[in-house]
């Protein structure tokens, strides 16, 4: 009986045609594996898998995921990520590391959206909506954010944010609006980037990142099941100043509503990795 893997057209289109269909045919796909989103077991011979390609400058390691949580596709990622995957698969190093505090922010390399140098602190917590609680992603910049091409030194965060799709919030007790070709890519269970659509005219299906970690970041079990049971996040967005770095769930729901209140604070809803 053959596997019920799904092989992307991105991941044929790297691992050549006949390494995809001895996949397809049993010959070098696993029985059962460690999904690498959810990190829970999986099989082959059960469930619809997605093979997913983790590619580093100089290597390439190809793991499996359940269907349901992230779709077959290819994923750039640094050398130093690449090997740890190698690691992880290879059962060298221990799965998922440490998780950090869910509250606590850790800021990473970010895409430049004007001719300013940016850097995105990013925080990964839970946000009580009704009686459920959602994973959450906070963003906030260190500093202004420029528009491309402008020299001044007004902060052009939230606008460039809103032309986007992203929603002013007013209400955090509302469930942000969904926003289509942007998703947040979870794999090897550690929170890899935010993407957003190809830039039209480049020739490429493929999303490319508005933030990426410099370091995949750590989430907790509690983080990770929240937006494996519902298959999305909530990312909020304010400029530079805005939220700061809290200790605590509660405090951050605090400086979210008060970024609200103040109206800036801007938000969306994303499914769990590749686009919508």
């Amino acid at each position: 009986m053959s596997p019920m893997l799904d092989v992307s057209d991105a991941v044929r289109a790297e691992i050549g045609d006949e390494e995809a269909e001895r996949l397809l045919t049993g010959h070098n796909a696993p029985g059962s594996y460690d999904c690498t989103s959810c990190r829970t077991p999986g099989d082959t011979g059960q469930e619809r898998t997605s093979t997913v390609l983790f590619i580093g400058d100089e290597t390439a390691v190809l793991a499996f995921a359940h269907a349901t949580c992230i779709p077959s596709q290819v994923v750039k990622v640094s050398e130093e990520q690449a090997q740890g995957a190698v690691r992880t698969i290879t059962g060298t190093d221990t799965p998922g590391g440490q998780p950090a505090p869910a509250a606590r922010p850790q800021p990473a390399d970010a895409p430049r959206p004007g001719p300013r140098q940016a850097v995105l602190g990013v925080t990964c917590g839970q946000v009580l909506l009704g009686d459920t609680l959602h994973a959450a992603i906070v963003v906030e910049p260190t500093g202004p954010i420029a528009r491309p091409g402008s020299e001044g030194p007004g902060d052009d965060f939230l606008p460039l944010l809103i032309e986007q799709g992203f929603l002013p919030v007013t209400d955090v007790s509302e469930e942000p609006g969904p926003l289509h070709g942007w998703s947040v890519l979870l794999a090897m269970g550690k929170l890899h980037a935010i993407l957003q659509p190809p830039t039209p005219g480049s020739g490429s299906a493929q999303p490319v990142a508005w933030w990426q970690a410099h370091q995949a970041l750590a989430v907790t079990d509690d983080w990770r099941t929240a937006a494996s049971k519902s298959s999305t996040v909530f990312v909020y967005a304010a400029p530079a100043g805005s939220i700061g770095q809290q200790p605590r769930e509660d405090l951050l729901r605090d400086a979210l509503e008060a970024a609200a209140a103040r109206g800036v604070l801007v938000a969306a809803a994303m499914p769990l990795a590749g686009t919508s």
